[in-house]
């Protein structure tokens, strides 16, 4: 594993929310957090239950990451970190974001819950922030059918995430820490030994998938598609479209599809600062392209199973 995301310092978790909350622990961090609302609910939980507050700000249209020309403007004697998310597995402006972080002296860890494997300019996406969260839930690219991973900078980090991940537990008679049960256990551990030897041949046949979506959909008035750059060895893990202006609206398709037994998800969708348990607080936060991107966003069915006959059926409804 470490090989193939060409870093060190790895630690394996049960779940990719527990390994994002364990590793904001372990940062040992109190205030305010900059981070995304279009990311999944489980990056704001995690911040929220460290005891963290979040504070949103928007994302850019053309890959719906975090838009670091917020950030700046964003940032509080009460700042303590970024937290960013690599949505559908598009690298965020790591330079610009990091560059901010250095400025400020905050820790800046990324969600890559969507990123394994990516690399941006020839570095792997494991190497970049003070951490990197991975799913490696079943629907990722990569699984060991429920996990996550944290890539982290510091290695003295690896001393508390060890203690973290056991109740707390630094030997059999002492509790020096406030843990929990996060450790992958060796049965996730088996399937991921033995998928990791399919990983290359996985991206390649979504990569077909994908490329057949772009001929079918690309350059139809009303949908956008997000194209990613030359900087950007991808994974092909998600394919979304927004349907933006199109001759039916996002929810249409969906129902449209859903009778065809063609399952795709408004992902994301709500943004999680209007989610129920968030709203209160943090309705109002000023996120037009995140909210315009959540009403819009329909990702559609993507694995290295699917046919290319399937996937034209699919554009067939979308377009007919």
């Amino acid at each position: 594993m470490k090989q193939y995301l060409e870093t060190d310092n790895l630690y394996l978790f049960a779940n990719g929310h527990l390994a994002l909350e364990v590793a904001l622990n372990a940062l040992h961090m109190k205030g305010e957090v900059i981070t995304t609302p279009f990311t999944h609910c489980s990056t704001i939980h995690a911040i929220v239950r460290n005891g963290l507050k979040p504070v949103f700000v928007d994302i850019r249209e053309s890959d719906c990451t975090i838009n670091p020309e917020y950030i700046e403007a964003a940032i509080t004697e009460n700042t303590a970190a970024i937290v960013a998310t690599h949505v559908y597995g598009f690298i965020c402006d790591v330079e610009a974001i990091e560059k901010i972080g250095h400025k400020y002296g905050l820790k800046v860890i990324y969600d890559a819950a969507h990123a394994f494997g990516v690399t941006y300019k020839g570095i792997g996406s494991a190497n970049f922030g003070d951490a990197s969260m991975f799913s490696t839930h079943a629907t990722k690219v990569f699984h060991t059918i429920e996990g996550g991973i944290v890539a982290y900078k510091d290695r003295e980090l690896f001393k508390e995430l060890r203690h973290l991940v056991n109740f707390g537990f630094t030997s059999q008679d002492d509790i020096e820490y406030v843990g929990t049960n996060a450790r992958m256990n060796e049965f996730e551990a088996v399937m991921g030994i033995c998928n990791l030897e399919y990983i290359d041949g996985e991206i390649a046949k979504r990569k077909m998938v994908w490329d057949r979506y772009v001929e079918r959909l690309s350059g139809i008035k009303g949908l956008r598609l997000i194209i990613p750059n030359s900087n950007l060895k991808w994974n092909y893990s998600y394919f979304p479209v927004f349907f933006d202006g199109y001759k039916e609206t996002r929810d249409e398709i969906r129902l449209k599809l859903e009778k065809e037994n063609i399952f795709a998800r408004k992902y994301f969708y709500p943004i999680v600062n209007k989610a129920g348990c968030y709203n209160e607080d943090y309705g109002t936060a000023d996120v037009p392209v995140a909210a315009h991107a959540s009403e819009c966003v329909l990702t559609l069915p993507m694995y290295a199973e699917l046919t290319l006959q399937d996937v034209d059926y699919i554009c067939d409804i979308i377009i007919r």
